[in-house]
């Protein structure tokens, strides 16, 4: 049963509607769905929406630690209600991924990304589900961090739009139903 849904992101206006801040996004809209909104929560390190789901709690998680320390908040929300690693989905950008496509796991190491190497040494455990949203392929040549940092090209934007609405109904079919029924729905999934 998931109890929390850590976004991952960089805090400030100047990384909104970056491809680094999908996470953010996704929970974002998520919150908008279940009609609550995010408030700072300084001893987490996040700013968080509480909300009740099928009658169960749900956090929505947003670390203001900024990526490479998102473990921080990710172990102080799970501390602070007592949720164990398999309680948590942690949604984040995948350049390996192509924009639109979506890939569930329920458990597995950091691939590469630092806010999420950062939450595995937090928690001490690769065993919690991660929702990777694709924002790639990134250009032959450009660097990572200038690709990730960029806010995303007008003509990309329907495919964006899409491919957040489309993880946030799997980040809901995970929540509803598991991780396993989502990864069948969803790993297979394109935009069209």
């Amino acid at each position: 049963m998931i109890r929390i849904v850590a976004g991952l992101g960089n805090p400030g206006a100047a990384y909104r509607r970056t491809r680094h801040n999908v996470g953010f996004d996704v929970v974002e809209r998520l919150a908008e769905t279940l009609g609550v909104e995010f408030r700072p929560k300084p001893r987490w390190f996040a700013e968080v929406a509480e909300a009740r789901h099928e009658g169960r709690a749900l956090l929505l998680v947003k670390p203001l630690t900024y990526m490479n320390d998102s473990g921080k908040a990710v172990a102080a929300a799970r501390q602070s209600i007592g949720a164990k690693p398999p309680e948590i989905l942690v949604v984040f950008d995948d350049v390996d991924l192509d924009t639109g496509r979506l890939r569930l796991r329920e458990k597995g190491g950091a691939g590469g990304h630092n806010g999420m190497r950062s939450i595995l040494a937090s928690l001490g455990s690769e065993d919690f589900p991660r929702l990777r949203v694709g924002v790639g392929p990134r250009p032959p040549g450009e660097d990572l961090a200038n690709y990730v940092l960029n806010k995303w090209p007008p003509d990309a934007q329907c495919t964006v739009s899409a491919a957040l609405g489309m993880a946030v109904e799997a980040v809901r079919v995970a929540i509803d139903q598991g991780i396993g029924v989502a990864m069948n729905r969803f790993n297979s999934a394109t935009i069209s």
